[in-house]
C-alpha cells in the first residue's frame, strides 16, 4: 500500500500533469469562447448566405423526418399554419437535424485552427519549430553543414530530450528519497522525545 502511495504522489507531483490539467481547464474555456463565436456570429451569418440561396431554410431548419408528429390543439384537431399546413411537433418527432451536424463541424474546424495557430506561436516563440526542443537553430544548422538529414537530427534531439528527462527523473527521485528520509528522521525525533 506504501509503494502505491508513493507512486501516485511521483505521478501527481509532475509537472506535466499540472500542466495538463491547466490545459483541460483552459481549453474548456476556450471551447465555450469558439461555441459561441459560431453560435452566436458565424451560424447566423451562414444562415443568410443559406436563405437567400434556398430561398428560406437556413441550417437551423434543415431537418430530415424519420418520424413526423403534429401538434394536436384542444379540440383534437391538427393545428394548421398560416398557409394552412399541419404545424410539426418537432418535440415529438424523430428527426435528423443536419444543422447541428454541420454546426459542430463548424465548431470543430474553428478549434483546430485556433489550437494549430496557438501550438505554432508557442513553437516559434520557443524556437522548436523546425530545429527540435532540445537542439538550438545554431547547432541545427551546423549538422545540416556536416551533411546529417533531418532526420538524424531528429533523432539527436530526440536522444538529447531522453537524456534530459531521465536526468531529472534521477533529480526528482533523490529529492523524493532525501524528503522521505527527513520525514522518517522527524518522525524518529518525536517517538524519542515521547
Amino acid at each position: 500500500m506504501k509503494k502505491f502511495f508513493r507512486e501516485f504522489k511521483e505521478f501527481i507531483s509532475r509537472g506535466s500533469i499540472m500542466d495538463l490539467a491547466v490545459g483541460v481547464i483552459i481549453g474548456g474555456a476556450f471551447t465555450a469562447i469558439v461555441t459561441a463565436l459560431t453560435n452566436n456570429i458565424l451560424m447566423p451569418v451562414i444562415n443568410y448566405f443559406l436563405k437567400l440561396i434556398t430561398g428560406g431554410k437556413g441550417l437551423t431548419e434543415i431537418y430530415t423526418y424519420l418520424d413526423k408528429q403534429y401538434v394536436i390543439g384542444e379540440n383534437g384537431a391538427y393545428v394548421l399554419n398560416e398557409t394552412g399546413e399541419k404545424i410539426i411537433d418537432v418535440a415529438n418527432s424523430i428527426y435528423i437535424d443536419w444543422g447541428a451536424f454541420i454546426s459542430a463541424i463548424i465548431n470543430f474546424i474553428l478549434i483546430a485552427l485556433v489550437i494549430f495557430c496557438l501550438l505554432k506561436m508557442i513553437m516559434r516563440v520557443k524556437g522548436i519549430s523546425k530545429y527540435g526542443e532540445n537542439i538550438s537553430k545554431e547547432d541545427y544548422k551546423k549538422y545540416r553543414k556536416e551533411g546529417k538529414s533531418k532526420e538524424e537530427i531528429a533523432a539527436i534531439d530526440k536522444k538529447i530530450g531522453e537524456e534530459k528527462k531521465a536526468a531529472a527523473d534521477k533529480a526528482a527521485a533523490e529529492a523524493a528519497a532525501n524528503t522521505t528520509e527527513a520525514i522518517l528522521k522527524d518522525i524518529r525525533e518525536i517517538i524519542k522525545n515521547k
